[in-house]
């Protein structure tokens, strides 16, 4: 039986997903039109990518859903062991582990980590990926845990924090995804090791003391 025409939509859009995310990960979300993006797919139509998603925000968005369930759905799994802890470090792991556990899943070579760290380099696409992540139920319930344990800190020092925070998961996970990709030696040996850093990096970013003013 040949396959019906919302199939063939489907396995279209999943292929431009896929060949997107690669693109965009390699030369950055900026240096790549949507017609690149269509031919690299195989489409014929050049206008297959606006067909099927519209913009490339929409684009964007999308490929960081189609990310998303398996993320969302291991944060509450995690949240629910924690329980209310009162340990930092469990907190910090639910911001941490199910990103690493999700790319551990994805195997070598994955695309989604740099797809990431590109993002993050342009104002508007980097809102987009802020907004989409922090509206989920299970990250709103990680940032208060987290902000239940941390010292009280002047509100600029708190958002220089969190961005201190998304940067070192954003990167170091992108920088493991190369090194495997190009088979040189990461820093951690494996994904959990790398988590297990990147949680006591976070615990020591939020408790470190801060410099008095002068």
């Amino acid at each position: 039986m040949s396959p019906s025409k919302s199939d063939r939509g489907s396995e279209t859009r999943e292929l431009i997903l896929v060949t997107a995310e690669r693109l965009f990960a390699e030369h950055g979300v900026e240096a790549v039109s949507n017609r690149q993006v269509s031919e690299a797919a195989g489409q014929s139509n050049n206008f297959a990518v606006g067909y099927h998603f519209g913009s490339k925000n929409d684009l964007v968005v999308a490929i960081v859903r189609r990310h998303f369930e398996s993320i969302e759905r291991r944060r509450t799994e995690l949240l629910a062991e924690i329980s209310g802890s009162p340990d930092l470090r469990d907190w910090a792991s639910c911001l941490v582990r199910p990103i690493t556990e999700h790319l551990a899943s994805l195997g070598s070579p994955s695309w989604y980590a740099r797809f990431i760290a590109q993002v993050m380099t342009h104002p508007s696409f980097r809102e987009l990926v802020i907004n989409e992540a922090i509206s989920s139920p299970s990250m709103q319930q990680t940032i208060e845990g987290t902000f239940r344990l941390v010292p009280r800190l002047p509100a600029e020092v708190q958002q220089e924090r969190g961005y201190m925070s998304r940067l070192m998961i954003v990167h170091m996970c992108a920088e493991r995804e190369r090194a495997l990709h190009e088979g040189t030696a990461p820093p951690r040996s494996t994904w959990e090791s790398t988590a297990a850093g990147l949680v006591d990096a976070l615990v020591g970013v939020w408790l470190a003391p801060v410099s008095a003013r002068r």
